[in-house]
């Protein structure tokens, strides 16, 4: 592993800090979904050994006569949801703060769905060797926290952590941030290169089950269960693919409660298969991990509080100006029928 240098925190989240997005026009118009018009196919960034939200949909034949288009894969959230904003891909998914904060920089991008959370099964953990003596936040000053990338999620709950522990600002930039690849971070950690390892999902769990490492903290101890990430669409592509939005949308909605109300050892075997079938050279061994996606609310719809608490804390960073940057405009519910269906019968059946 190359030598890794620390971060100045105070300019983390300037990586996102986009003043000028160009906008593309996506994947050609034609003859569209039986839903309604549009493209057949979405161009999208997938992530190794894992199977998104999005194209377990497609597996379960939820997403009609609309195919996803692999064009690579990527390791931050960020990145993906800028080659979404810049007509690399047609939908991108991040933390809901990146999202906020690309839109706040003038992207004109809209979320559109949820595609994972926090929950008692899914959530980022912040762990250290057993040995370490790392028990607080005041314990991080002058160490190092290994993260997939900066300005998202990750970097988001340590920020909270530390200032919840009573750290001033200028304690907490002592604290190192470093972007180390997801599936490099245990083992940066158990050779000492770094000393707290943010770790995740059937990563997490595989690292646990090695032994010889503790939790600090979890963003699900801090914050609770929550939909953390969206899915985000140009505004553009929005207007002039109705109907194949609509149909991906609620085909990943019903996907995400297809995961939830399905035998764990199903879900694991058949991402398992998509894995195996899509032939991307990838180790499929940590799937056997898998617990959740986390997303919060039936048919994975958006709670305007999920973004609402990043539009404050950026902008009490100064990270935003709070007046560029309206809740209403950033994410929409329309366009989810899985989600609008759950909504109406939860209603119903509590009498609402």
């Amino acid at each position: 592993m190359s030598t890794l240098s620390p971060v100045n925190r105070r300019h983390v989240l300037t990586l996102l800090g986009l003043s000028a997005v160009t906008v593309g026009c996506g994947t050609a118009l034609g003859g569209g979904p039986s839903s309604g018009g549009g493209t057949r196919t979405l161009r999208y960034q997938g992530w190794t050994g894992q199977v998104t939200p999005a194209e377990l949909a497609e597996d379960l034949g939820h997403l009609e006569d609309v195919a996803l288009e692999w064009v690579g894969n990527t390791i931050s959230g960020p990145q993906d949801i800028q080659s979404a904003a810049t007509g690399q891909t047609d939908f991108g998914g991040a933390f809901n703060g990146a999202v906020v904060k690309l839109a706040a920089n003038g992207a004109p991008i809209k979320s559109v769905i949820s595609y994972y959370g926090s929950d008692e099964h899914a959530y980022s953990g912040y762990y250290v060797r057993a040995d370490s003596p790392i028990r607080t936040a005041r314990d991080l000053i002058g160490k190092k926290v290994g993260m997939n990338t900066l300005g998202a999620h990750s970097e988001a709950m340590l920020d909270i952590y530390l200032q919840r522990g009573g750290l001033s600002r200028a304690d907490a930039d002592k604290v190192e941030a470093l972007v180390i690849p997801p599936v490099n971070t245990e083992q940066a950690l158990r050779q000492r290169q770094i000393d707290v390892a943010v770790l995740s999902g059937i990563l997490r769990d595989k690292a646990l089950a090695g032994g010889g490492l503790r939790p600090l903290f979890t963003d699900h101890a801090l914050l609770g269960s929550f939909s953390a990430g969206t899915y985000v669409m140009t505004e553009r592509f929005l207007r002039q693919n109705p109907g194949t939005v609509r149909t991906f949308v609620t085909g990943v909605g019903r996907a995400l409660d297809w995961s939830r109300s399905t035998p764990r050892q199903e879900v694991i075997a058949r991402m398992t298969e998509i894995v195996r079938k899509r032939r991307r050279n990838e180790d499929a061994d940590a799937l056997r991990y898998w617990r959740s996606y986390g997303v919060a609310e039936p048919g994975g719809r958006i709670a305007g509080k999920e973004l609402d608490l990043w539009i404050d804390w950026l902008a009490d960073r100064g990270d935003i100006d709070r007046g560029k940057v309206r809740l209403d405009a950033l994410f929409t519910n329309e366009h989810n029928a899985s989600a609008t269906a759950k909504t109406a019968a939860t209603a119903t059946a509590s009498g609402r």
